[in-house]
């Protein structure tokens, strides 16, 4: 957490703008502590513990909503999550430069994810992966909430882009353990979200083990059944990876993983959606809302393209990537490899596709995925005590586009470390 110091404001008053409450957009004040890093109550501040602003900010009429949160990126600025580099040192610098980067676009806390990988490469990166809460300072830029494990225990058949030549089956747990390894699967282990397809393997049967060791099981690079599907969810399957894609499509005899969306509320799982405009058409968005809106969380699948000039680029397993804008291509196919769009880019697509509300595009960013990972009240949120992790989004109308929402401001734990007049980190 940051520490007081002479050159940043401690309270800081936001004011003359809109607060994403619910599904609506309110006209509110917030305070902020920078010496806590968390969101104040305002009048027990001013009334009870006798606080006044040492700042007040006039947003002039713009959004303030939490900072953004994405549970699926791969990497970006050049930088692979799924690729060790020669010391963990240097690892640790990539590392670095992508949340900087990131914190630039309004994501100020994310799930690093790793694709389906050799057990040696899971053994070299995820401890550097996991949630860095108790030494993240706000200039650091976005933080690790924890890896995502995307692979290897995936369909064969529903592999994407992943390399088949690296894919499992778990028959016992210990081949679980032997993948990830045993100190990254610990009580405090730095996997916080594991993707695998139920029905390969004895998958099914680990589903209670991986939830009990606090990991997010997901469904996804699946060809499973709407029957096996519905039995992941009992045994505590919680999530679907990029809803639609990798995944056997929707029949009417047999809606596969997607008819989830329409079991009782109990069962639903959440789930996610690229919607970069390449790897869903507006309208499977738009179904896939309209049945379960609460569930919803964007993501980017974003590599470490993101941020770099079209071109031709090598991929981890000596295949190459065709980028053109934010379309990513295996080349000599016609394999969609992930996405080079921003989170914000999704939300701005997302809320012209669904017909959200402006308030409900940012919750699909910020309280679902909240409350996917048990940080309800902590992140995603503008309620007092939670971190004071903060974008300020402006709004600017786009010939093409319409109304499109940019990221003016960017504050973590109560302190700015964006603006779009100055860059601070």
């Amino acid at each position: 957490m940051p520490g007081k110091s002479t050159s940043v404001p401690r309270i800081t008053k936001f004011t003359n703008c809109r607060l994403v409450r619910g599904s609506s957009l309110v006209e509110q004040d917030l305070w902020i502590d920078a010496l806590t890093g968390k969101i104040l109550k305002d009048q027990e501040a001013f009334y009870e513990l006798h606080l006044s602003p040492d700042e007040t900010i006039d947003l002039g009429g713009r959004i303030l909503a939490p900072g953004l949160m994405d549970v699926q990126l791969n990497g970006a600025h050049g930088f692979d999550f799924s690729v060790p580099c020669d010391t963990k040192e240097e690892y640790d610098e990539g590392l670095k430069m992508v949340n900087r980067g990131l914190a630039r676009t309004g994501v100020t806390s994310y799930l690093p994810t790793v694709v389906s990988s050799t057990p040696e490469v899971y053994w070299k990166v995820l401890p550097s992966l996991g949630p860095t809460i108790a030494t993240h300072l706000p200039h650091d830029g976005a933080e690790s909430l924890g890896a995502h494990v995307e692979g290897p225990f995936i369909s064969p058949g529903r592999n994407g882009i992943h390399k088949i030549e690296v894919l499992r089956a778990a028959e016992s747990f210990n081949d679980i353990i032997h993948c990830y390894g045993a100190e990254n699967l610990t009580a405090d282990t730095p996997i916080k979200m594991m993707t695998a397809a139920p029905e390969v393997g004895n998958m099914m049967a680990q589903i209670p083990e991986i939830v009990r060791r606090n990991i997010i099981y997901s469904i996804g690079h699946s060809d499973a059944t709407y029957e096996q599907a519905v039995s992941a969810t009992h045994q505590g399957a919680r999530m679907i990876t990029h809803l639609f894609n990798a995944m056997r499509p929707f029949y009417h005899r047999n809606p596969g993983v997607f008819g989830l969306l329409g079991q009782s509320e109990r069962l639903r799982p959440y789930y996610g959606v690229i919607a970069d405009g390449i790897h869903l058409h507006p309208t499977s968005i738009k179904i896939a809302y309209n049945a379960y809106p609460d569930g919803l969380i964007l993501v980017t699948d974003a590599m470490r393209l993101c941020g770099l000039p079209d071109g031709v680029y090598d991929w981890t397993n000596g295949e190459r990537i065709v980028k053109t804008g934010a379309r990513l291509i295996l080349e000599g196919s016609d394999k969609i490899a992930g996405s080079s769009a921003t989170l914000i880019e999704c939300v701005n697509n997302f809320r012209r596709w669904s017909g959200a509300s402006t308030a409900d595009a940012i919750n699909a960013v910020t309280v679902a995925p909240a409350r996917l990972l048990g940080l309800e009240g902590v992140k995603g949120s503008l309620e007092a005590g939670a971190d004071a992790d903060l974008v300020v989004l402006g709004e600017v109308d786009d010939a093409y586009s319409g109304a499109t929402l940019t990221v003016d401001q960017v504050w973590k734990f109560g302190i700015k470390i964006h603006d779009t007049d100055k860059i601070a980190i």
